[in-house]
């Protein structure tokens, strides 16, 4: 019979107290799996908790109870190979050094892992290169641009080749196209390569976009922890529709309890109703005024949406 492999990441009933026992715990009994492939998102507002389980993971941090593991490797009592599986990325730490190249950096980072020279000089052209910065490789990082400090940043994480990248804001001060570079790299390491991602972000469409899975952190508590698109379906209001029609209504077409808003020559109604069944006499009444038609959807929540309500306690309207 096969062996079923670890996660990649594995979080069982982890806590981290500052300060006395009777402290409020920053983490609190945090359980969680993440598996090869997958892009996790972390998420949670500031003081949640999440940054300290990120420090944990990357061996900063020791837990004051539970454990982590990376690949079946316990972070605190197999280090060395713990941390081989790992590269990171935490934003508001200086993760380069500003007085060296950004060749240099990857190098020497890449030396750190226990790469060959040859090999770290080879890979570093590689990264650099897929970034947009060959151009600038012997300049040095601290005269470069908040958005290409974080490339070389995330460069040096990926140097290695790890199994494991957490990646804290990772297109933070990113512009537009370095950003899409980012998100593309990202998709290709865990769909192409089977790489595992797991990413913290205040940036919810960018997590929206990218996670097949998302874990939401609140007061050191996992509050969430489910596929994306379930999680999305779980906060979907049912009795919440969109109606947009062509130009604007006439006062007798508009349907009472609705919200109005125009917009470029589109006019969009928005609004509850005790039954689905409503929807048909609704658009049969805007019809009968020789009103044209363009679509009438079910709202759909964002993640924003979902993330609001999550760590304002609010429980989803199905699941």
């Amino acid at each position: 019979m096969a062996l079923i492999p670890p996660p990649a990441i594995e979080i069982r009933g982890l806590v981290k107290t500052y300060g006395t026992a009777s402290d409020r715990p920053a983490v609190d009994d945090v359980t969680l799996d993440v598996h090869a492939g997958c892009v996790f998102g972390f998420l949670g507002p500031n003081g949640a908790g999440k940054t300290t389980t990120i420090k944990i993971l990357a061996g900063l941090l020791a837990p004051t109870a539970g454990h982590a593991a990376l690949h079946g490797h316990d972070v605190a009592r197999e280090r060395p190979a713990a941390m081989a599986q790992i590269g990171a990325v935490l934003e508001g730490s200086r993760n380069v050094y500003w007085n060296l190249s950004a060749r240099q950096n990857l190098v020497y980072f890449g030396r750190l892992k226990g790469m060959r020279k040859a090999d770290a000089r080879t890979r570093s052209q590689e990264l650099l290169g897929a970034l947009g910065l060959w151009e600038r490789r012997d300049d040095k990082v601290g005269g470069f641009s908040r958005g290409m400090q974080q490339k070389v940043a995330i460069a040096a994480a990926l140097i290695a080749d790890p199994a494991v990248v957490l990646l804290d804001e990772p297109t933070l001060g990113l512009d537009v196209e370095a950003t899409r570079t980012v998100k593309d790299w990202i998709r290709g390491l865990a769909r192409e390569r089977s790489k595992t991602i797991l990413l913290t972000t205040h940036q919810l469409d960018v997590a929206e976009e990218l996670c097949d899975r998302v874990a939401v952190i609140r007061s050191g508590r996992v509050v969430a922890d489910r596929p994306t698109d379930e999680l999305l379906a779980g906060f979907r209001q049912r009795d919440l529709y969109e109606i947009s029609v062509e130009g604007t209504l006439p006062e007798a077409a508009l349907p009472d309890g609705f919200q109005v808003a125009a917009q470029n020559g589109t006019t969009t109604l928005s609004g509850r109703v005790k039954d689905p069944r409503e929807v048909y006499d609704l658009v049969a009444r805007l019809q009968a005024h020789d009103v044209v038609l363009r679509s009438v959807t079910q709202s759909q929540p964002g993640l924003e949406d979902v993330f609001l309500s999550l760590v304002r306690g609010e429980a989803p309207a199905h699941v």
